[in-house]
């Protein structure tokens, strides 16, 4: 059969949809990323906010255009948005032929010529015991890879869905990582981004202890040029791994740590470690011992029990820390969460409007770092030339993948996608940086 396979949602959810196509292909069934003229498409979905869910559901919509059309055959749909609602979903949508949840990824080429043979499938396996091993498809350009360390999470914040879909916190052991890894290494990854819902619990499963220090010692002696970690939660930041990342230079000076907010009220209500003060001094400790820090975290405007006085901290918290980066988001208030049963639920035209000025203040912390960097010479990972721009576009240390601003630069020469190049930074553009590389 020919197999599409469509993911949605975060860098987790890719690496399963990669190991997903990798079993449909071993098992020798063609695999593609264009639903149209396929037999099945897999729809790997995200269910963790309303936005995504919409996303989904948009996705299962014009899927259902193309079976309507003889333009595809049958539809599969996996992922965290028919974990959630399985009970639901093959009632309502009619354009769903099979459901698998998270965790049923293993169980794909099952799945796939059961729905193709008509079959109105359903899988939903453990959650809580999920493979996360075994070969995947990259599909990232060969110079940048995702490496998993661990599934799952056992934080359970007030307003988080994702334990309830992805199951308790699960490490790989370390070998099958650094195996995993190597071969990313043969096949030319040059920037290695360690991913998990945690990196910083990493090994405490297995082992009985935080193993992380000790696994990126071992990364850091494959032949990767910069490693990436997304994401740490501040309780983790521990001396040992700070260590660590101060001192492997391979390690980019670039930390995300979803902070949430700053209010210690709020941030107990949320289930959440730390108050202002410990959440100000540790990012003040971290600057200090890790010499060009950038930063980046997440914030919730919008909370239950949020004011108008805690949402104005939550301001001087960012204009205070000078934060560079931050994905700001407006609360959901998603079923089944500790938060979405508490009183003092903020309305969402004052929770938008809050994103608002948030994001705006946030832009101007921005546009100070990036002014900071006029004329200096930074590493610049080119990832090719853009023909509508007329320039080459690449990222600094302080720029992760999909999420940060890019550097827009000229170069007398041909630059290949994949090459790291100094790069005199010369301007500011809508947040990015613009630059050139000296003759």
């Amino acid at each position: 059969m020919k197999i599409a396979f469509i993911s949605l949602g975060c860098s987790k959810n890719l690496i399963n949809t990669e190991q997903m196509m990798a079993l449909c292909r071993a098992a020798g069934h063609t695999v593609t990323g264009e639903p149209e003229g396929a037999d099945v498409a897999v729809l790997n979905t995200c269910g963790f906010i309303d936005a995504a869910k919409s996303e989904a559901i948009e996705n299962i919509l014009a899927l259902g255009e193309l079976k309507k059309a003889g333009r595809l055959g049958k539809l599969l749909v996996c992922g965290c948005l028919s974990q959630r609602y399985r009970a639901e979903m093959l009632d309502e949508l009619p354009e769903v032929d099979g459901l698998m949840g998270t965790g049923s990824y293993d169980h794909v080429v099952a799945a796939a010529e059961a729905v193709a043979a008509g079959e109105r499938f359903q899988d939903f396996g453990d959650i809580s015991a999920t493979t996360e091993e075994g070969a995947r498809m990259i599909t990232t350009p060969s110079y940048t890879s995702f490496l998993k360390i661990a599934e799952g999470c056992d934080n359970f914040c007030a307003f988080c869905i994702i334990p309830y879909l992805r199951g308790r916190y699960r490490s790989r052991p370390m070998e099958s990582i650094l195996a995993e890894a190597r071969a990313l290494a043969e096949g030319g990854t040059r920037e290695l981004i360690l991913i998990a819902q945690d990196i910083g619990p990493y090994g405490k499963d297995l082992y009985g202890e935080r193993r992380l220090p000790e696994l990126l010692r071992e990364l850091c002696k494959l032949p990767f040029y910069w490693i990436r970690l997304h994401y740490l939660y501040p309780d983790h930041l521990d001396d040992a791994l700070i260590d660590v990342i101060a001192s492997e230079p391979k390690i980019v000076k670039y930390l995300d740590i979803p902070l949430q907010h700053c209010d210690d009220r709020i941030l107990k209500s949320m289930g959440r470690w730390g108050t202002r003060e410990t959440l100000t001094g540790m990012l003040a400790e971290l600057r200090r011992r890790i010499p060009g820090l950038v930063l980046r975290t997440s914030l919730i405007c919008g909370l239950p029990g949020e004011g108008e006085e805690e949402f104005e901290a939550l301001c001087g918290f960012v204009s205070e820390t000078g934060i560079e980066r931050a994905g700001v988001f407006q609360y959901s208030r998603e079923e089944g969460t500790r938060a979405a049963k508490m009183e003092d639920q903020v309305p969402e035209e004052v929770a938008a409007q809050r994103v608002e000025r948030l994001v705006e203040l946030q832009s101007r912390v921005l546009d100070a770092y990036n002014e900071s960097r006029l004329g200096t010479m930074m590493e610049v990972l080119c990832e090719g030339f853009d023909a509508e721009e007329g320039c080459y576009a690449g990222r600094t240390y302080a720029d992760s993948v999909e999420v940060d601003g890019r550097v827009w630069f000229t170069a007398a020469r041909s630059i290949p996608a994949g090459t790291f190049v100094n790069v005199r930074m010369t301007g500011t553009r809508d947040g990015d940086l613009t630059g050139e590389i000296e003759a």
